[in-house]
């Protein structure tokens, strides 16, 4: 099974927690941060990837309650209408896909009646949302609080 993880974090060499969990990994991690410094995408070249892939990880930190710019600007770019979804659209069908997010706040802070009031999953709804139109599997979301993971 071919495994990407599409990387994106503006700043991975002061995140210690990305940088951990990236570490030991014998799969093609594609950090989006570095082919594009200028935010340039080359849609072709991604959406490659993502064929390529029978498993795709999305890992990024939650900023503002949502995924970096340039996450966000890549799926805008890259699932195009008539190749990720529509009704001629099925470059994605059934390809499994995992969310890692890491956030600043711990774990129990992302419940009804916390710090946060939300869960994260409430928070990504717009990109789990973005996979179902795609017609991808949604396997797992993990996070990864950077207040519980200092030792990484």
């Amino acid at each position: 099974m071919k495994i990407t993880i599409f990387l994106f974090h503006p700043d991975l060499k002061e995140s210690s927690v990305n940088q951990a969990l990236i570490k030991d990994i014998t799969t093609e991690v594609r950090n989006i941060y570095e082919p594009y410094p200028d935010e340039n995408i080359n849609i072709k070249a991604e959406q490659d990837a993502l064929l390529r892939s029978d498993r795709i990880v999305f890992q990024f930190p939650m900023y503002w309650y949502s995924v970096p710019p340039l996450m966000k600007k890549w799926f805008d770019l890259v699932l195009e209408h008539g190749w990720a979804y529509g009704s001629k659209g099925h470059a994605l069908d059934n390809k499994e896909v995992l969310v890692a997010v890491s956030t600043g706040a711990r774990l129990a802070d992302y419940q009804f009646g916390s710090k946060q009031n939300h869960t994260i999953n409430e928070y990504l709804l717009p990109l789990f949302a973005t996979f179902a139109s795609t017609r991808m599997k949604i396997l797992k979301l993990a996070q990864l609080p950077l207040k519980q993971s200092r030792h990484l």
